[in-house]
Protein backbone atom coordinates (compact mmCIF):
# COMPACT_ATOMS: atom_id res chain seq x y z
CA UNK A 1 0.00 0.00 0.00
CA UNK A 2 1.44 3.36 -0.99
CA UNK A 3 -0.19 5.30 1.86
CA UNK A 4 -0.47 8.46 -0.20
CA UNK A 5 -2.16 11.36 1.52
CA UNK A 6 -3.44 14.37 -0.38
CA UNK A 7 -5.29 16.57 2.07
CA UNK A 8 -3.35 18.42 4.73
CA UNK A 9 -3.83 21.50 6.89
CA UNK A 10 -2.16 23.66 9.46
CA UNK A 11 -0.12 21.72 12.05
CA UNK A 12 -1.20 22.32 15.66
CA UNK A 13 1.55 24.84 16.41
CA UNK A 14 0.81 26.73 13.20
CA UNK A 15 -2.92 26.77 14.01
CA UNK A 16 -2.23 28.23 17.46
CA UNK A 17 0.13 30.80 15.96
CA UNK A 18 -2.45 31.71 13.30
CA UNK A 19 -5.09 32.37 15.97
CA UNK A 20 -2.65 34.52 17.97
CA UNK A 21 -1.72 36.50 14.86
CA UNK A 22 -5.40 37.05 13.99
CA UNK A 23 -6.10 38.40 17.48
CA UNK A 24 -3.01 40.61 17.19
CA UNK A 25 -4.33 41.97 13.89
CA UNK A 26 -7.64 42.62 15.65
CA UNK A 27 -5.87 44.79 18.23
CA UNK A 28 -3.95 46.67 15.54
CA UNK A 29 -7.14 47.45 13.63
CA UNK A 30 -8.92 48.38 16.87
CA UNK A 31 -6.35 50.98 17.91
CA UNK A 32 -4.98 52.15 14.56
CA UNK A 33 -8.11 52.10 12.37
CA UNK A 34 -11.18 52.16 14.59
CA UNK A 35 -9.48 54.40 17.15
CA UNK A 36 -8.29 56.94 14.57
CA UNK A 37 -8.99 60.56 15.53
CA UNK A 38 -10.75 61.04 12.19
CA UNK A 39 -13.61 58.85 13.46
CA UNK A 40 -14.38 61.22 16.36
CA UNK A 41 -15.08 64.85 17.08
CA UNK A 42 -12.46 67.28 18.36
CA UNK A 43 -12.24 65.60 21.79
CA UNK A 44 -10.64 62.51 20.26
CA UNK A 45 -11.33 58.79 20.65
CA UNK A 46 -11.20 58.66 24.44
CA UNK A 47 -13.58 61.47 25.38
CA UNK A 48 -15.14 62.46 22.06
CA UNK A 49 -18.27 61.23 20.35
CA UNK A 50 -17.97 59.02 17.26
CA UNK A 51 -19.39 60.32 14.02
CA UNK A 52 -19.25 57.07 12.02
CA UNK A 53 -19.63 53.31 12.53
CA UNK A 54 -15.91 52.68 13.01
CA UNK A 55 -15.87 55.15 15.89
CA UNK A 56 -18.88 53.40 17.41
CA UNK A 57 -17.07 50.06 17.17
CA UNK A 58 -14.08 51.56 19.00
CA UNK A 59 -16.39 52.71 21.78
CA UNK A 60 -17.47 49.10 22.18
CA UNK A 61 -14.47 48.57 24.43
CA UNK A 62 -11.61 46.14 24.86
CA UNK A 63 -13.70 43.10 23.92
CA UNK A 64 -14.02 44.36 20.32
CA UNK A 65 -10.40 43.54 19.25
CA UNK A 66 -10.84 39.98 20.50
CA UNK A 67 -14.04 39.68 18.47
CA UNK A 68 -12.25 41.04 15.42
CA UNK A 69 -9.50 38.48 16.01
CA UNK A 70 -12.07 35.70 16.16
CA UNK A 71 -13.61 36.94 12.90
CA UNK A 72 -10.22 36.97 11.14
CA UNK A 73 -9.56 33.48 12.56
CA UNK A 74 -12.78 32.21 10.95
CA UNK A 75 -11.81 33.75 7.61
CA UNK A 76 -8.24 32.37 7.80
CA UNK A 77 -9.28 28.80 8.58
CA UNK A 78 -12.15 28.95 6.08
CA UNK A 79 -9.63 29.78 3.35
CA UNK A 80 -7.32 27.00 4.56
CA UNK A 81 -10.15 24.44 4.59
CA UNK A 82 -11.40 25.57 1.17
CA UNK A 83 -7.96 25.08 -0.39
CA UNK A 84 -7.43 21.73 1.34
CA UNK A 85 -10.84 20.29 0.46
CA UNK A 86 -10.57 21.50 -3.12
CA UNK A 87 -7.21 19.74 -3.37
CA UNK A 88 -8.70 16.62 -1.82
CA UNK A 89 -11.56 16.66 -4.33
CA UNK A 90 -9.11 16.27 -7.19
CA UNK A 91 -8.88 17.73 -10.65
CA UNK A 92 -12.37 16.90 -11.94
CA UNK A 93 -15.96 16.45 -10.86
CA UNK A 94 -16.17 13.77 -8.17
CA UNK A 95 -19.57 12.42 -9.26
CA UNK A 96 -18.37 11.97 -12.84
CA UNK A 97 -15.17 10.36 -11.57
CA UNK A 98 -17.07 7.82 -9.46
CA UNK A 99 -19.43 7.03 -12.36
CA UNK A 100 -16.44 6.58 -14.68
CA UNK A 101 -14.68 4.30 -12.20
CA UNK A 102 -17.82 2.16 -11.82
CA UNK A 103 -18.16 1.76 -15.58
CA UNK A 104 -14.47 0.91 -16.02
CA UNK A 105 -14.61 -1.67 -13.25
CA UNK A 106 -17.76 -3.18 -14.77
CA UNK A 107 -15.87 -3.42 -18.07
CA UNK A 108 -12.95 -5.06 -16.20
CA UNK A 109 -10.64 -2.26 -17.38
CA UNK A 110 -8.62 -1.95 -14.19
CA UNK A 111 -5.68 -0.29 -15.96
CA UNK A 112 -8.05 2.33 -17.33
CA UNK A 113 -9.48 2.86 -13.82
CA UNK A 114 -5.98 3.30 -12.38
CA UNK A 115 -5.18 5.80 -15.13
CA UNK A 116 -8.37 7.70 -14.25
CA UNK A 117 -7.22 7.82 -10.61
CA UNK A 118 -3.83 9.21 -11.63
CA UNK A 119 -5.59 11.85 -13.70
CA UNK A 120 -8.13 12.78 -11.02
CA UNK A 121 -5.74 12.87 -8.06
CA UNK A 122 -7.00 13.91 -4.63
CA UNK A 123 -8.17 11.92 -1.60
CA UNK A 124 -10.99 10.13 -3.43
CA UNK A 125 -8.67 9.01 -6.21
CA UNK A 126 -6.09 7.83 -3.64
CA UNK A 127 -8.65 5.59 -1.90
CA UNK A 128 -9.91 4.12 -5.17
CA UNK A 129 -6.34 3.62 -6.40
CA UNK A 130 -5.42 1.61 -3.30
CA UNK A 131 -8.51 -0.55 -3.71
CA UNK A 132 -7.75 -1.23 -7.38
CA UNK A 133 -4.10 -2.05 -6.68
CA UNK A 134 -5.16 -4.57 -4.04
CA UNK A 135 -7.81 -5.91 -6.46
CA UNK A 136 -5.14 -6.63 -9.07
CA UNK A 137 -2.81 -8.14 -6.48
CA UNK A 138 -5.27 -10.62 -4.94
CA UNK A 139 -6.70 -11.53 -8.35
CA UNK A 140 -3.37 -13.07 -9.28
CA UNK A 141 -2.76 -14.64 -5.86
CA UNK A 142 -3.59 -18.35 -5.91
CA UNK A 143 -2.79 -18.89 -2.21
CA UNK A 144 -5.91 -17.09 -0.92
CA UNK A 145 -9.54 -18.12 -1.17
CA UNK A 146 -12.14 -15.70 -2.50
CA UNK A 147 -13.39 -14.71 0.95
CA UNK A 148 -9.88 -13.81 2.08
CA UNK A 149 -9.33 -11.80 -1.10
CA UNK A 150 -12.52 -9.78 -0.52
CA UNK A 151 -11.40 -9.14 3.06
CA UNK A 152 -7.99 -7.96 1.81
CA UNK A 153 -9.56 -5.52 -0.65
CA UNK A 154 -11.95 -4.24 2.03
CA UNK A 155 -9.09 -3.73 4.45
CA UNK A 156 -7.06 -1.82 1.84
CA UNK A 157 -10.00 0.51 1.16
CA UNK A 158 -10.65 1.04 4.87
CA UNK A 159 -6.99 1.83 5.57
CA UNK A 160 -6.80 4.29 2.69
CA UNK A 161 -10.02 5.97 3.81
CA UNK A 162 -8.82 6.14 7.42
CA UNK A 163 -5.65 7.85 6.19
CA UNK A 164 -7.53 10.53 4.26
CA UNK A 165 -10.61 11.39 6.34
CA UNK A 166 -8.92 12.83 9.47
CA UNK A 167 -7.07 15.38 7.37
CA UNK A 168 -10.29 16.41 5.62
CA UNK A 169 -11.84 17.33 8.97
CA UNK A 170 -8.71 18.84 10.45
CA UNK A 171 -9.12 22.38 11.88
CA UNK A 172 -12.90 22.20 11.49
CA UNK A 173 -13.01 22.28 15.28
CA UNK A 174 -11.48 25.77 15.21
CA UNK A 175 -14.30 27.08 13.03
CA UNK A 176 -16.99 25.38 15.14
CA UNK A 177 -15.40 26.75 18.32
CA UNK A 178 -15.43 30.29 16.93
CA UNK A 179 -19.13 29.86 16.16
CA UNK A 180 -19.74 29.30 19.87
CA UNK A 181 -17.36 31.71 21.55
CA UNK A 182 -18.07 34.54 19.08
CA UNK A 183 -21.60 35.03 20.40
CA UNK A 184 -20.62 34.37 24.02
CA UNK A 185 -17.74 36.85 23.91
CA UNK A 186 -20.02 39.42 22.27
CA UNK A 187 -22.55 39.00 25.06
CA UNK A 188 -19.81 39.40 27.65
CA UNK A 189 -18.76 42.65 25.98
CA UNK A 190 -22.38 43.84 25.96
CA UNK A 191 -22.86 43.04 29.65
CA UNK A 192 -19.63 44.84 30.56
CA UNK A 193 -20.67 47.82 28.44
CA UNK A 194 -24.12 47.95 30.07
CA UNK A 195 -22.56 47.85 33.53
CA UNK A 196 -20.28 50.75 32.59
CA UNK A 197 -23.17 52.71 31.07
CA UNK A 198 -25.39 52.40 34.15
CA UNK A 199 -22.46 53.03 36.49
CA UNK A 200 -21.65 56.26 34.63
CA UNK A 201 -25.31 57.26 34.75
CA UNK A 202 -25.46 56.63 38.50
CA UNK A 203 -22.32 58.64 39.18
CA UNK A 204 -23.68 61.59 37.21
CA UNK A 205 -26.34 62.18 39.87
CA UNK A 206 -29.07 63.25 37.45
CA UNK A 207 -30.69 61.07 34.77
CA UNK A 208 -29.19 61.56 31.33
CA UNK A 209 -31.17 59.51 28.83
CA UNK A 210 -28.97 60.59 25.93
CA UNK A 211 -25.83 59.34 27.70
CA UNK A 212 -27.61 56.10 28.63
CA UNK A 213 -28.75 55.53 25.05
CA UNK A 214 -25.22 56.17 23.79
CA UNK A 215 -23.78 53.74 26.32
CA UNK A 216 -26.27 51.02 25.39
CA UNK A 217 -25.58 51.56 21.68
CA UNK A 218 -21.85 51.17 22.27
CA UNK A 219 -22.42 48.04 24.37
CA UNK A 220 -24.53 46.40 21.67
CA UNK A 221 -21.65 46.76 19.18
CA UNK A 222 -20.10 43.73 20.89
CA UNK A 223 -23.24 41.67 20.30
CA UNK A 224 -23.33 42.72 16.65
CA UNK A 225 -19.70 41.75 15.96
CA UNK A 226 -20.03 38.53 17.98
CA UNK A 227 -23.17 37.38 16.19
CA UNK A 228 -21.66 38.30 12.81
CA UNK A 229 -18.57 36.22 13.59
CA UNK A 230 -20.69 33.26 14.69
CA UNK A 231 -22.90 33.50 11.61
CA UNK A 232 -19.90 33.32 9.25
CA UNK A 233 -18.40 30.44 11.26
CA UNK A 234 -21.64 28.42 11.15
CA UNK A 235 -22.04 28.98 7.39
CA UNK A 236 -18.47 27.92 6.63
CA UNK A 237 -18.61 24.95 9.01
CA UNK A 238 -21.79 23.61 7.42
CA UNK A 239 -20.45 24.13 3.89
CA UNK A 240 -17.21 22.28 4.62
CA UNK A 241 -18.94 19.52 6.61
CA UNK A 242 -21.30 18.92 3.71
CA UNK A 243 -18.39 18.72 1.26
CA UNK A 244 -16.50 16.27 3.51
CA UNK A 245 -19.65 14.13 3.74
CA UNK A 246 -19.93 14.13 -0.06
CA UNK A 247 -16.32 12.98 -0.43
CA UNK A 248 -16.83 10.30 2.21
CA UNK A 249 -19.94 9.03 0.43
CA UNK A 250 -18.06 8.98 -2.90
CA UNK A 251 -15.24 6.94 -1.30
CA UNK A 252 -17.76 4.45 0.10
CA UNK A 253 -19.63 4.22 -3.21
CA UNK A 254 -16.49 3.61 -5.25
CA UNK A 255 -15.16 1.12 -2.71
CA UNK A 256 -18.44 -0.80 -2.69
CA UNK A 257 -18.32 -1.00 -6.50
CA UNK A 258 -14.82 -2.48 -6.38
CA UNK A 259 -15.79 -5.09 -3.79
CA UNK A 260 -19.07 -5.93 -5.50
CA UNK A 261 -17.36 -6.43 -8.86
CA UNK A 262 -14.74 -8.73 -7.35
CA UNK A 263 -17.40 -10.78 -5.58
CA UNK A 264 -19.29 -11.14 -8.84
CA UNK A 265 -16.43 -11.91 -11.22
CA UNK A 266 -13.29 -12.44 -9.15
CA UNK A 267 -11.75 -15.77 -8.40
Amino acid sequence: MSNKKTSGGFPLIVSALAIAICIGIGFIIFYQVLGSASNFDADGPEKGHPHNFMGQMYKGGIIVPFLLGFFFTVITFAIERFITIQKASGAGNTDKFVANIKSLIAAKDLDGALAACDKQKGSLANVVHEGLVKYQFVQNDNTMDKEAKVAAITKALEEATALELPMLSKNMVVISTMASIGTLTGLIGTVVGMIRAFAALASAGTPDTAALATGISEALINTLVGIGTSAFAIIFYNLFSNRVDQLTYAMDEAGFSIIQEFQATGK
